[in-house]
């Protein structure tokens, strides 16, 4: 099973990496499109406007942030769809997921990653023969 990674997009490019996919709605400051590096950019799959600026980096506010932006991931059409793909993509490459966050724990990224994983697991099929 292939891997999913995070890595904040000012990190530097691994060949490792796998399939790059930046995951926020706004391109972070001082990177350049030319040296990102990237397979795709997902900007549709980043939490609604209101929900960012409401969380607004501040981690008392994340386990809150978390419900509302879960259920964006899954009710939003566009996002869920785009939350399949990467876990289907994730089935034969590794992808690793870039955000421009500075806190590594409390950010959308993380919240992203933990759902493409649930829905990897569950279209993974079961092997009957064991």
């Amino acid at each position: 099973m292939n891997e999913i990674y995070l890595k904040r997009i000012y990190d530097p490019y691994d060949n490792q990496d796998g399939t790059r996919i930046l995951v926020d709605r706004l391109w972070p400051r001082g990177i350049k499109k030319s040296e990102a590096h990237l397979n795709q950019w997902a900007k549709d799959v980043a939490p609604s406007s209101e929900l960012r600026k409401w969380f607004n980096h501040q981690p008392e506010r994340f386990s809150k942030f978390r419900e509302e932006y879960v259920q964006e991931l899954r009710q939003d059409e566009k996002k869920s769809l785009i939350v399949g793909k990467i876990a289907q993509l994730s089935k034969e490459n590794t992808v690793t997921i870039l955000y421009g966050a500075k806190d590594t724990i409390h950010n959308h990224a993380v919240i992203l990653r933990e759902e493409i994983l649930k829905r990897k697991i569950i279209a993974e099929p079961i092997d009957t023969k064991k």
